[in-house]
């Protein structure tokens, strides 16, 4: 009796120090500890920086570069990146106006026909070539015949143009041109002018025009001399011409009036010129007018 007794008593003895030994396994309050099993925590993603506003438009022309994603007018075309040969998306021009040397896209695509068939004028696929044909060959300023400055991408260039000889007067003007087509041999057009120190916002880029025409801006300089036209590219000579507007200071308005006839081509340049200190013409810029 008493040895089972003394045998109950190791036995109890045990189970107690087994329990006490798991206890302290355990955390304090018996639970247990899960931390080594949780799923880490994942720090914060830092919220995206707003992007910058889109930079001011160039005088005379509407903005390329809208806050938002637009939809095109009706019947433009799209602006999405040439494609392959000649089954691409269309390179359209959305809001910018055609003024040289193709005012519509049906005689743009009619180039390219030519092209493909025999190798026709191919310095339409060249945005600097275009840009110097425009200066030189369409408004006739034929002292300007370098190139000072490019920024060239897939549908949209800008290519400066200026005095040889004349190297510290920097660019004349920067033309500012798209591909206007279907697939990647979409040709060049010149579709306005990127002004700073000359500029000519009167009429409205793209507005109706209408003889007599008020065109204005601003301008700075010493003792200039501003000479306006009305062209298209169906003619030789121009539609109309006003000279000579005298203007001069820091930033100040000018203003002239010029009247024109004979417009038949769906685009209009109005182009405005100053000069006499070192050459006839010295600066100039452009804008695109619409007949209606």
């Amino acid at each position: 009796m008493n040895v089972r007794f003394r045998l109950r008593l190791r036995l109890t003895g045990v189970a107690l120090a087994t329990g006490l030994s798991l206890l302290a396994c355990s955390g304090t309050d018996g639970r247990q500890d899960t931390t080594a099993t949780s799923p880490p925590v994942a720090s914060p993603t830092a919220a995206p920086r707003p992007s910058s506003p889109p930079a001011p438009a160039p005088s005379g022309e509407p903005s390329t570069t809208p806050a938002g994603p637009a939809s095109p007018a009706p019947g433009a075309p799209s602006t999405a990146a040439p494609g392959p040969g000649g089954g691409g998306p269309v390179t359209g021009l959305g809001r910018l106006q055609p003024i040289w040397p193709f005012t519509t896209l049906g005689q743009a695509q009619a180039w390219q026909r030519e092209h493909r068939a025999g190798g026709h004028q191919p310095w339409h696929l060249d945005p600097e070539q275009t840009a110097l044909s425009f200066t030189r060959g369409y408004l006739g300023f034929t002292e300007i015949d370098r190139v000072t400055s490019r920024s060239i991408g897939a549908t949209r260039a800008r290519v400066g143009v200026g005095l040889s000889g004349s190297e510290d007067s920097g660019s004349a003007a920067v033309v500012h041109l798209a591909r206007y087509g279907t697939g990647r041999d979409a040709p060049w057009v010149v579709v306005g002018t990127d002004d700073t120190t000359f500029t000519l916002t009167r009429p409205v880029y793209g507005s109706v025009a209408r003889s007599p025409l008020t065109v204005g801006g601003r301008i700075s300089g010493v003792d200039e001399s501003i000479r306006v036209q009305v062209r298209q590219p169906s003619s030789r000579a121009p539609l109309g011409t006003s000279c000579c507007t005298p203007a001069g200071g820091s930033g100040q308005p000018w203003s002239a009036s010029v009247s024109f006839k004979g417009a038949e081509d769906a685009v209009l340049t109005v182009v405005a010129a100053t000069g006499g200190h070192i050459a006839e013409v010295e600066r100039f810029t452009v804008t695109a007018v619409r007949t209606g």
